[in-house]
């Protein structure tokens, strides 16, 4: 199942590593989101090896959207839960995206303002 919600980036917590019971490395990194709702909440998410890169260039402050799957599992009785995030995404703010316009942008028109306009002989 895969979701995704965009939000504030709020932390970035350090990067953790270790070696597993198996003898293989692992490194995982988590960062946090408020999320953008009527009641904001605060959500941790996980990247794990290779998908610690999608924070490069990531900063706190920063509107993001985090694509993630959610995943539980048991050990000794317990549920623990992780929400894995596999791509994160910058959102550009509404006066980011959208230049304005100026009286500049307008090209000018066919005709002289002394002049009349063409005629239009169009039937329609």
């Amino acid at each position: 199942m895969s979701m995704d919600v965009k939000g504030k980036v709020t932390h970035i917590l350090p990067v953790q590593s270790g070696v597993s019971k198996a003898g293989k490395e692992w490194s995982k990194q988590e960062f946090v989101i408020e999320s953008e709702e009527q009641f904001p909440k605060n959500i941790c998410f996980t990247l794990f090896g290779d998908k610690l890169s999608l924070l490069n260039g990531i900063k706190p402050g920063m509107q993001v959207e985090v694509f993630f799957n959610v995943e539980s599992r048991e050990f000794s009785g317990k549920w623990y839960h992780n929400i894995n995030a596999w791509k994160i995404s910058p959102v550009q703010s509404e006066s980011d995206g959208h230049p304005g316009f100026s009286s500049d942008d307008i090209p000018p028109p066919a005709f002289d303002n002394d002049q009349e306009p063409p005629v239009d002989d169009l039937p329609f």
